[in-house]
């Protein structure tokens, strides 16, 4: 069984809950099948799917290992880890955060970018508000959802603005980019700007549409064990199975870019 582990979006405690999972795949590297126990790993909420996928493959190749998650916003998760906050691994959607971390000796060795990821607007099914491009966030009929400033899909959101000379006038701002993407499934905001893994991600509950300035805000996937893992073996080896050639396939397939 593979766990999950909700993170709330501030700093402070999370909720456990559990996952059902299971799957049959032989393939595993190499030098690593004597580990066990639970690895508790902290990831980006972006990488929910991606992750959760590659859980399910980890503990088939390891008979005995459990994966916890905590996904949530970066900033929230490195603040968490800084504070103390039992964990084994951290995978952030910004380099900053993962500095955050490294500056406070809670890295173990250097930390490594493993996929990359960019902006698309999504819509609402259908387009209801007729979002055409970046100039419709800096007008005030559209309802707009964007990502607070401070985690990573929040800052891109700030850096693509800057470069199209648009100023935005979002009428919410969420805690993470799942929650932003909610507002869009749910018909509640006429656009808003997510990662295109997540547009691919709700498959026909919206609509992507791509924009130029989305290449200048680039957000870098880092990955680390952290310093004071409880299970310092399974960490490194679910840290080695995050950039084997077979995680590669699940992220290529759900649209993250290569390093």
């Amino acid at each position: 069984m593979i766990r999950s582990l909700c993170a709330v979006a501030v700093a402070g405690a999370a909720a456990l809950a559990l996952v059902g999972c299971g799957a049959d795949d032989k393939t595993a590297p190499t030098g690593t099948d004597q580990i066990g126990g639970t690895v508790t790993v902290f990831a980006a909420a972006s990488l929910t799917e991606t992750f959760t996928e590659l859980g399910k493959q980890f503990e088939a190749a390891h008979p005995g290992v459990k994966v916890i998650y905590s996904f949530g916003a970066s900033s929230a998760l490195a603040e968490q880890i800084n504070q103390g906050a039992p964990a084994d691994v951290f995978a952030s959607a910004a380099p900053k955060n993962m500095q955050q971390v490294k500056d406070k000796g809670e890295v173990t060795g250097t930390p490594v970018t493993f996929v990359r990821n960019r902006l698309e607007i999504a819509v609402p099914k259908g387009n209801p508000g007729h979002i055409t491009g970046l100039a419709d966030f800096g007008k005030a009929e559209p309802k707009i959802a964007l990502c607070a400033e401070q985690v990573p899909c929040g800052a891109a959101a700030k850096t693509v603005f800057e470069a199209a000379g648009v100023t935005p006038q979002p009428d919410t701002r969420e805690a993470d980019v799942k929650a932003v993407l909610t507002k869009v499934k749910l018909g509640e905001v006429d656009a808003a700007l997510v990662y295109r893994t997540d547009v691919l991600t709700a498959g026909n509950q919206v609509e992507g549409i791509d924009f130029a300035e989305a290449g200048k805000a680039i957000n870098d996937y880092p990955v680390a064990p952290l310093a004071h893992a409880p299970n310092a073996a399974a960490a490194a080896a679910f840290v080695d199975f995050v950039k084997s050639a077979q995680a590669r396939a699940v992220f290529t397939k759900a649209g993250f870019d290569a390093p």
